[in-house]
């Protein structure tokens, strides 16, 4: 089948199917460039240890009293960090000519955008079992249930799918992945640092603790806190939803408009 013969129209079942076909893909690169998951795996591991060590004593009197916040904190911490992934793979792809072989197959054109997001999930799915696992070995204990770690989880990889949609804004609109690596860092840092994922909110200047106090790190951090360590879900819960349901409102179509006029 010539590009001429392509269809003009193709139907949401088979746009889905052919994004899952290529978010399969995504997960074969994984396979076999398994390099692609070190910010996942060392980068959770470095948290833990520099500031569960450095930080714990002061902060919660201990190591191990330190750790009861900081891995649910964390959790939150490396999914938005590793949502930031999606933008710079998807930029990659088209500043190689990728893209360009894409819209020669006879597959929607947002199948490469949707593949490229659903195949994330297992790089925040594997961002969240290293820091568990690595977080029980150092003394975290779950004061809950499976079931409340379940939900966490599983309110983790939503939230990775919600966030992802800045670095795929981003992706679109920077010339090469490096820049896609920069102006993300320089967006997220502030978010997760200036929350209350490493010391609470009520130590920090007056201006900064109105902010940590209803941004979405803070309230998804509150939120798994309350999941696995005991405590109130609901309001933090209620208050992530809402945001992540901004973000998408925001920047999905955004990143499709930026998508759109990129790959045309």
């Amino acid at each position: 089948m010539t590009t001429l013969d392509l269809p003009r129209r193709i139907s949401p079942g088979k746009a889905l199917q052919d994004g899952f076909t290529l978010a399969w893909r995504g997960v074969l690169k994984i396979r076999k460039n398994p390099e692609q998951l070190a910010d996942v795996t060392l980068q959770p591991i470095l948290f833990l240890l520099m500031f569960g060590f450095l930080f714990g004593g002061a902060i919660a009197g201990s190591t191990s009293a330190y750790l009861q916040v900081l891995v649910p904190g964390l959790m939150v911490q490396n999914t938005v960090f590793a949502s930031m992934a999606t933008g710079t793979s998807l930029n990659t792809d088209v500043t190689k000519g990728v893209f360009d072989r894409f819209r020669a197959m006879p597959i929607a054109r947002s199948a490469p955008l949707i593949g490229a997001v659903v195949s994330d999930v297992v790089r925040y799915a594997v961002a969240l079992v290293v820091l568990l696992v690595a977080g029980t070995i150092m003394g975290y204990r779950l004061h809950t249930d499976p079931g409340s770690l379940l939900v966490g989880v599983a309110l983790m990889l939503l939230a990775g799918l919600c966030f992802c949609w800045i670095a795929v804004f981003v992706g679109m609109l920077m010339r090469s992945p490096g820049a896609v690596q920069g102006v993300m860092v320089a967006i997220m840092m502030p978010i997760t640092f200036g929350s209350n994922v490493f010391v609470p909110s009520d130590t920090m200047p007056g201006w900064l603790r109105a902010w940590s106090e209803v941004s979405p790190v803070s309230l998804l951090t509150g939120a798994m806190r309350g999941l696995l360590n005991g405590g109130p879900v609901t309001g933090p819960l209620l208050g992530a939803l809402a945001w992540m349901a901004g973000i998408v409102a925001v920047f999905f179509p955004l990143a499709m408009r930026a998508y759109r006029r990129r790959v045309a």
